[in-house]
């Protein structure tokens, strides 16, 4: 059977969770390789190997307590100006294949999905986009009461939910909803009349100008509200943008929701109710620390149980990253710009507030396909390939189910193995 008849095969399997192998999560190696696929974007043998000198327990703290390396400059950007959205994207791809801190990026990646933002509304004739990369990288692993703050300022986010419209004789409800809504607390967890609040509290922000050297918005006391006492999530007073978030932190939801949150991406699609309250419980104690709950998931039990063990699929970005760096072939980076929207994902593009899917929201004939295009492209512009040598132990843990054994077996180049191997739902998976 050839590659790219095996491809819809293997595809399939990995929709049905149709996996016939054994977690081999009892060995430290393979426990940190585990840890680096849903961390980072995988690793090179020379990334593995220095990954396996330090053990399990110092690769979580020196992924965790490593300061983000800064990306380079935008290619065309200059001073205060803007940026079309594919230049941001292959940027932001070219660093993700480049930095030596990936897991800052994959921490980006998880809050770009989570407090969205897209080309669409917000423009790319301002560096707002930009801004707000840099921020998210920056704020990743602090704590989420700063970030809130930051977020709320955020430029790009401004435009995209009218906070920077908002003014105390007429509040715009957009952000005071989506702020509790998907942001932090959750459906059920805040009323009508909390939005309306909120949005009155909120209220007084605008865009910042050159003038104003400033990558936040400004806040002026003339566009605010001054219509007295505000009720907002209980609290009753004179409330302002930090009494709204100091009120959000409050909430016993909040914890539980982001927990939660960070669960589904990093962990496990369907995870136990009394997991998510102990490292919830230990979020809140934290006062949100975000180093402290990454640190959690990252060494608890449930992480590197046998069941955790390919229970996850790759979004299309962390895929198609991972493609390239396991054929050590940084220079195909447009490939994936040009392939994100069949897949599903461009950057700074997400499909509405509450931005991409996760795990099985991923899977369709089409999104599938487009996978498979995807590796067709990239090993039909390469003219020479990495060694086959330890293929499936290197990027699959030495773990192949039936199909993927077979269709290897039957390879007839080396070509045609790696194809094997990057279609495999082994490798779709994480």
């Amino acid at each position: 059977m050839t590659a790219s008849r095996a491809a819809p095969k293997a595809a399939a399997a990995t929709a049905a969770r149709a996996a016939d192998w054994t977690s081999p999560l009892t060995a430290e190696t393979a426990r940190i390789t585990h840890l680096l696929r849903r961390a980072t974007f995988g690793a090179s043998p020379d990334e593995l190997e220095a990954a396996f000198q330090l053990g399990y327990g110092k690769m979580v703290d020196k992924l965790v307590e490593t300061a983000p390396a800064a990306p380079p400059a935008v290619p065309g950007m200059k001073g205060g100006g803007g940026v079309d959205v594919d230049t941001l994207q292959q940027w932001w791809i070219d660093h993700m294949l480049a930095t030596p801190t990936p897991f800052a990026e994959r921490m980006t990646l998880f809050w770009h999905g989570h407090f969205t933002s897209d080309s669409t509304k917000v423009g790319t004739d301002r560096p707002y986009l930009y801004w707000q990369n840099l921020t998210w990288r920056k704020m990743a692993l602090t704590d989420l009461g700063s970030m809130l703050m930051q977020v709320t300022t955020d430029p790009a986010m401004m435009v995209y939910l009218d906070l920077s419209t908002s003014t105390g004789k007429s509040p715009n409800e957009n952000y005071s909803r989506e702020l509790m809504e998907l942001f932090t607390l959750g459906a059920g967890n805040f009323t009508e009349d909390d939005v309306r609040a909120g949005a009155k509290a909120l209220a007084g922000w605008r865009l910042p100008t050159t003038a104003d050297k400033s990558m936040t918005g400004v806040f002026e006391k003339r566009r605010a509200y001054s219509g007295g006492p505000l009720t907002f999530l209980g609290r009753t007073g004179q409330i302002d943008t930090k009494g709204v978030i100091d009120a959000i932190l409050a909430s016993p939801a909040l914890a539980t929701q982001v927990v939660t949150k960070v669960v589904h991406h990093f962990v496990s699609p369907s995870p136990e109710a009394r997991y998510i309250q102990r490292l919830a419980d230990e979020f809140r104690a934290s006062k949100y620390d975000m180093k402290t709950l990454m640190r959690s998931v990252f060494l608890s039990p449930e992480f590197i149980q046998d069941p955790s063990y390919r229970s996850l699929i790759k979004s299309p970005v962390e895929y198609m990253v991972s493609v390239l760096k396991a054929l050590k072939a940084p220079q195909l980076s447009k490939t994936v710009v040009d392939a994100g929207q069949n897949m599903g994902q461009m950057l700074f593009d997400p499909p509405d507030v509450g931005g991409w899917p996760n795990n099985d929201g991923w899977i369709s004939s089409n999104t599938l396909m487009a996978r498979v295009n995807f590796v067709s492209t990239v090993l039909g512009r390469m003219r020479s390939l990495p060694t086959v040598k330890d293929l499936g132990q290197l990027q699959l843990d030495g773990v192949l189910g039936s199909g993927t054994t077979t269709a290897l077996n039957q390879a007839k180049d080396d070509r045609t193995r790696w194809m094997v191997v990057l279609m495999s739902p082994e490798f779709t998976l994480k």
